[in-house]
C-alpha cells in the first residue's frame, strides 16, 4: 500500500492525498483547489498528478473549496467513481462548486474577450455541468456509520467540529489478511465553538493525516469575540463615521460572525448601524445551516428556545445583485459590510477593500488564517501599500485581526484531538496542510507528546506502508 500527497503538502491548499492498495485500487482523500498562491495558482490547479480516470473511490472530508474546488475538474478528466461525504457536506458542496464553477466561467469570458492576436483562447477549469456530474456521483455516510465501500475498504467519518459536516476519515483497509487503519483529521475545529459541537474522539489508527494550520499558535484573545467586534464597530462606525470591511468565508466565519451579532443584539450590546452580508453564496450557506440543526453544539439549542433565528438582528441586509454591492460604496454611510472570500482573493470583498484602503476612517477586519501571499495575509503582515486589480493602493485604514474566530484548531486542540491515539502504535504521523515552518514547529511538538515517527511530506512524494 502507498500514499502519495499531491496537494496540501508543505502549503495549506489544494488537499489532494492519494493511497494505492496493491490490487490497484486507488482511494482520493478530498480533491480541492490551491488557493491563495499567486501567479503558480493556475499551473498548480491544472495538474493533479495522477490519472483521474484511474481513481476508484473518492472520500470528502468537507466543503470548503481547498477540499472540494476540483472535484468537477477530476470528473471532466474521467473520474466516474462513487464520492462519500457526509450529508450536509454535499449540500455545501453543491453550492460551492457551482459558484466555483461560475467564477471559472466568467473569468475565462472576460480574457477572451481580451485576447491580443496569436493568444490562446482560455478554458474554464470546469462548467457547472461538470459540477452536476460530480454531484451525482455522491453517495452520502453518516456520522459513526461503520460503511463497507467494498469488502476489503470500510469507512468511518466522525465530528471534526470545522464547518457544518465537516468529518475526519477513518479507513479499515484490509491487504493479505491484515488490516491497516487510516484517519486523516480533515480540518480540525475549535473545541468550545461558537456553534458547532466539538471534534469527536476517534479509535487507534496506524496511520495519521493530521492537519498542521495552527501548528504552533495558540488562539487565545485577551476579550470575547463579542467584546472585540463591539470595539471595532462602535470606534469606527460611530467614532470615527466610517465602514467596517470583514472578509470572511462564506460557509462557516459568515455564520459565526452573524451569530456573535445576534447574541449583542439579545444582550442589547449591538451599535445601532447597517449590518451587510455581501455575497450571494453566503445567504444560501446560511439557509443550509439552518436546515442541519443537529449540528449545533449544546449552548446554540438553549438560544433557539428563546430566538427562533440566531442569524438574524435589527439592521441586517443581504445583499444580492451585483447593482446593490457597488451601491454599497458609493454611499458614504458608516455600516459593517460582511462579504467573501476569507482571504480577500477574490469576490466582491476585494472591491470592496479597494474602494475604502486608503481610507483612515474605515477599518479592515480580518477574523480568519489567510495564506501568506494572499491580500489579506499581506495586510496582517502589515504592508502599507498593496496591489489590486493591478493598481497599487496606499493601506490607510485600521487593520485588525481576531484570530480567536479561525475554524482551525490551534495546537492545543490539534493535541486534544490526539489526546485518545496511544502514541506509540502511530506507525507514522504525516502532517499535511499547513506552512513548512509551522509544520516544523508541530512536529517538535509531537515528538515531545510521543509521536515519534513524524513525517512532513513534499509535494507529490510518495511513502510505502507497512
Amino acid at each position: 500500500m502507498k500514499i502519495a500527497f499531491h496537494g496540501a503538502a508543505r502549503t495549506v491548499t489544494g488537499s489532494k492525498h492519494l493511497i494505492t492498495l496493491k490490487n490497484n485500487t486507488q482511494i482520493l482523500l478530498d480533491c480541492g483547489l490551491f488557493q491563495g498562491m499567486g501567479h503558480v495558482t493556475d499551473k498548480l490547479n491544472g495538474f493533479f498528478g495522477f490519472d483521474p480516470k484511474k481513481i476508484t473511490y473518492l472520500v470528502l472530508s468537507h466543503a470548503h473549496i481547498d477540499h472540494c474546488g476540483l472535484l468537477p475538474r477530476l470528473v471532466a478528466e474521467g473520474f466516474d467513481g462513487k464520492i462519500f461525504c457526509t450529508a450536509a457536506t454535499m449540500d455545501l458542496a453543491r453550492i460551492l462548486m457551482m459558484d466555483s464553477a461560475k467564477i471559472q466561467m466568467q473569468d475565462a469570458e472576460f480574457s477572451n474577450r481580451h485576447l491580443k492576436p496569436g493568444q490562446e483562447k482560455e478554458e474554464p477549469l470546469y462548467t457547472d455541468e461538470d459540477v452536476t456530474k460530480a454531484v451525482g456521483l455522491m453517495k452520502i455516510v453518516d456520522y459513526e456509520e461503520d460503511f463497507e465501500i467494498q469488502p476489503d475498504i470500510r469507512l468511518k467519518f466522525t465530528d471534526a467540529g470545522h464547518i457544518l459536516g465537516s468529518a475526519a476519515v477513518h479507513l479499515t483497509i484490509t491487504e493479505d489478511g491484515k488490516s491497516t487503519r487510516i484517519t486523516f483529521s480533515g480540518d480540525v475545529g475549535r473545541y468550545g465553538d461558537l456553534l458547532l459541537k466539538s471534534p469527536q474522539q476517534f479509535s487507534q489508527a496506524d496511520y495519521i493525516l493530521m492537519e498542521s494550520t495552527y501548528g504552533d499558535s495558540l488562539h487565545k484573545d485577551l476579550e470575547p469575540i463579542e467584546d472585540m467586534l463591539y470595539e471595532v464597530i462602535n470606534n469606527t462606525c460611530k467614532v470615527k463615521k466610517g465602514k467596517v470591511i470583514i472578509p470572511a468565508f462564506s460557509v462557516g466565519r459568515t455564520q459565526e460572525l452573524l451569530y456573535a451579532l445576534n447574541s449583542m443584539e439579545l444582550k442589547h450590546k449591538l451599535p445601532d448601524v447597517q449590518y451587510y452580508v455581501d455575497s450571494p453564496l453566503s445567504s444560501k450557506a446560511t439557509e443550509i445551516l439552518k436546515n442541519h440543526p443537529e449540528v449545533y453544539n449544546n449552548g446554540v439549542k438553549e438560544i433557539l428556545k428563546i430566538d427562533h433565528d440566531i442569524f438574524a438582528f435589527k439592521g441586517l441586509r443581504f445583499i444580492e445583485s451585483v447593482e446593490e454591492s457597488k451601491a454599497l460604496n458609493a454611499d458614504p454611510r458608516p455600516c459593517v459590510i460582511i462579504s467573501s472570500s476569507g482571504m480577500a482573493e477574490a469576490g466582491r470583498v476585494k472591491h470592496h477593500i479597494r474602494n475604502n484602503i486608503s481610507n483612515s476612517k474605515n477599518t479592515i477586519l480580518m477574523v480568519g488564517y489567510c495564506e501568506p501571499s494572499s491580500l489579506g495575509g499581506r495586510l496582517i503582515a502589515g504592508q502599507k501599500v498593496v496591489e489590486i486589480f493591478n493598481d497599487e493602493y496606499d493601506v490607510k485604514a485600521e487593520v485588525k485581526s481576531i484570530k480567536s474566530m479561525s475554524a482551525h484548531g490551534d495546537y492545543e486542540d490539534l493535541l486534544q484531538f490526539l489526546s485518545g491515539q496511544e502514541p506509540e502504535k502511530v506507525k507514522q504521523m504525516f502532517l499535511v496542510h499547513g506552512e513548512y515552518d509551522v509544520q516544523q514547529n508541530f512536529a517538535t511538538r509531537l515528538k515531545e507528546h510521543g509521536f515519534k515517527h513524524v513525517a512532513i511530506p513534499e509535494y507529490h512524494q510518495e511513502f510505502e506502508l507497512e
